[in-house]
């Protein structure tokens, strides 16, 4: 038995039963669902799981109020409520907690400790972008005393607005001259400013707008300032990129440095440093170029992978036939794993998911398939230019595609949203790209180990998407060490992986863009290492069964792969806990 037997327990047909049609013969297979089976799950729940909503719901109302980025006064505040939180943890009796509740736990510590250093990070950061948004705070003072509830001074405010603009415009026209002396800053830190002003814009758009017609004396003395305010941010928005990242290729990101990729390591639960995890995924790639040489050999190329991989590429389907394509995927890795009992698939789940079509503009960042509960389709539209219409198709040809689909819907994405969602939701705080992609391309490794593959153009298709994971890591990391730029990332896909250059840009533009963790890009392969070294640990070692384990994991809500391990293994857990789980050996 194992201490959090509960996640094992059988469930109702409706909910765990294995792969089954969505249309059964005697119609909507499970409806109703029967609930003795799921008497008991309440009781079992952690002892923390209230106190961690609690926190998710209080932080995210903090967050809205105070809304002006990159203010020290929200930094303060944010501040104070992190460390009242760490605070009540210290306080409270960690032995009373059932093993649910030490989990969570540990991981709301491990949280809380990570968001007051991403606090001293963004302090930083705001120190460097500084001589290009020296505005900022007159402006964010103006929003923060509506957020205040305060009554508007507007002749006062008004003044506030002309300074401004004064000031914006004396500065773009300094940086407009090739020969003035402009601020020296870094070309992260101007990208940085110019987005940072971007928000500033949005956010007095909102504060104008508030007063604006509902106050006539306001509207009187705001309005001609808050037009010429609003006029110079934006020309201030291209003058900084002009003069700072123009230069600098169609990407551009903010590499956080050595001290700040150890700060989302240890969030992430993962004790190797940024080298070691590139000395990994360099001996990963290395292996998969010997593989790709043997499937290109076998496909009668001989030692010409890149002209092996070019003729998979151009077995692109017509246009109109990518979603058939998508359905047969679905359809073959859904039947594969079912008929090896690897884990349920509830058959509501094979029943609600959907496909769209990405449109165009998507594409230009998202070049691939993207999944979930909803399929996104990336292939050509016929008023594409016909070079963009080609790298679409030919980056989403079937063979690629084999890695994908079963990536984004089932076992992958769609299955992890459709789980989580029903089994301790709480623990969406503690979200990682480590467990969500991990998983994902986990069930790629499973899937190639068992000869999903039915050829060498499949295996091509499928090493073509693992190589891909492995630069992630290279050209990521290396560019958060300042190692790398993000055009040299562009050339690294494109000659070592075999990208289309457009989608290289985008797959770049993606990573280094801000919406993603540093981590993100990193989280896919490494995560599923995690997964396939814990998966020999308990299931290769017949302590539990396949279906079992699998079944667990995703029962058991998102999380950092570690804790995990630490859940299923029955691993003591104390205040203490620290990351120490080196799941891919000794790294040279």
């Amino acid at each position: 038995r194992f201490p959090v037997a509960f996640l094992t327990l059988a469930l109702s047909q409706a909910l765990s039963a294995p792969v089954a049609s969505a249309q059964a013969a005697s119609g909507w297979a499970g409806d109703p669902p029967s609930l003795d089976s799921l008497v008991g799950f309440d009781r079992a729940k952690s002892d923390l799981r209230v106190a961690v909503e609690r926190y998710a719901q209080d932080r995210s109302a903090l967050l809205r109020r105070w809304d002006v980025p990159y203010s020290p006064v929200r930094r303060d505040r944010m501040a104070s409520f992190y460390r009242g939180w760490l605070a009540g943890l210290d306080a409270t009796d960690f032995d009373a907690l059932n093993r649910e509740g030490q989990a969570d736990w540990v991981l709301l510590k491990s949280e809380l400790v990570f968001e007051l250093e991403v606090l001293e990070q963004e302090a930083r950061e705001d120190v460097e972008m500084a001589p290009l948004v020296p505005f900022a705070r007159a402006l964010g003072a103006l929003q923060e005393a509506r957020r205040n509830r305060m009554d508007v001074d507007a002749r006062a405010a008004a003044t506030t607005l002309d300074a401004a603009a004064d000031q914006v415009e004396a500065l773009t026209k300094v940086l407009r001259n090739r020969a003035a002396v402009a601020p020296t800053v870094k070309m992260v830190a101007a990208e940085r400013a110019a987005r940072h002003t971007d928000e500033l814009r949005r956010v007095l758009r909102g504060w104008y707008g508030f007063y604006d017609g509902y106050d006539p004396i306001f509207t009187w003395w705001a309005a001609k300032p808050y037009a010429r305010l609003d006029k110079a941010l934006e020309a201030h928005v291209a003058a900084v990129r002009e003069r700072y990242v123009s230069a600098e290729g169609p990407v551009v990101g903010d590499p956080i440095g050595e001290s700040g990729l150890r700060a989302h390591l240890s969030r992430e639960m993962i004790p190797y440093s940024a080298d070691e995890l590139i000395r990994i995924a360099e001996a990963e790639f290395a292996w998969m170029e010997e593989a790709r040489l043997s499937a290109s050999r076998e496909m009668a190329f001989g030692d010409d992978r890149r002209g092996a991989l070019e003729h998979v590429k151009n077995l692109a389907v017509e246009p109109g036939q990518a979603p058939a394509v998508v359905r047969d995927l679905e359809r073959q890795s859904v039947e594969f794993i079912g008929a090896r009992d690897w884990i349920s698939i509830p058959p509501l789940a094979e029943e609600i998911w959907r496909m769209e079509m990405m449109s165009p503009e998507r594409q230009l960042v998202s070049p691939f398939f993207l999944g979930g509960e909803v399929m996104q389709i990336s292939y050509p539209t016929d008023d594409m230019e016909q070079d963009a219409k080609l790298m679409s198709m030919r980056g989403n040809n079937p063979n690629f595609s084999r890695a994908t689909v079963h990536h984004e819907l089932t076992p992958g994405h769609h299955l992890q949203g459709f789980m989580t969602s029903r089994f301790n939701p709480h623990r969406s705080l503690f979200s990682t790209p480590f467990w969500g992609e991990g998983w994902a391309l986990y069930w790629e490794m499973i899937l190639w180990e068992n000869d999903f593959p039915r050829g060498p153009e499949d295996r091509m298709g499928m090493l073509f998407w693992r190589m891909h994971r492995a630069a992630r890591i290279i050209f990521s990391l290396s560019f958060h060490l300042e190692r790398m730029t993000p055009q040299q990332a562009v050339d690294f896909l494109v000659d070592r992986v075999g990208h289309e250059r457009a989608n290289a840009e985008a797959e770049v533009r993606r990573s280094f863009a801000g919406d993603y963790s540093p981590l993100y890009q990193v989280a896919y392969m490494i995560g599923g290492m995690q997964f396939r070294a814990l998966h020999r640990e308990l299931v290769e070692s017949g302590r539990m069964s396949d279906r079992a384990f699998h079944d667990a994991v995703m029962q058991g809500g998102r999380m950092p792969v570690e804790m995990v391990r630490a859940r299923l293994m029955g691993q003591p857990l104390t205040r203490e806990f620290a990351t120490s789980w080196r799941f891919a050996g000794n790294v040279m």
